[in-house]
């Protein structure tokens, strides 16, 4: 399952907003270098959807705030 992130890095407060079914907007505290904001995104994501972070994969915007995200669910455990 892919899924549509815009990432807001060195926010203030936290949160992820579900747009519609595949379309999310996360901000996160950390900033926008050395992958720490697309490491945290990733933490975050993995909180929300009560999955191991090993199961969500960054597929394109590594420096971009617009990310596609692969959430690989068949390998749930």
């Amino acid at each position: 399952m892919r899924i549509f992130v815009k990432l807001k890095p060195s926010a203030k407060e936290e949160k992820i907003e579900k747009i519609d079914e595949n379309h999310f907007l996360v901000s996160v505290k950390e900033p926008a270098r050395q992958g720490r904001a697309n490491a945290r995104l990733i933490k975050k994501l993995a909180e929300y959807l009560c999955l191991p972070p090993s199961l969500i994969l960054l597929r394109s915007g590594f420096s971009s705030r617009e990310k596609v995200v692969e959430i690989r669910l068949n390998d749930k455990k």
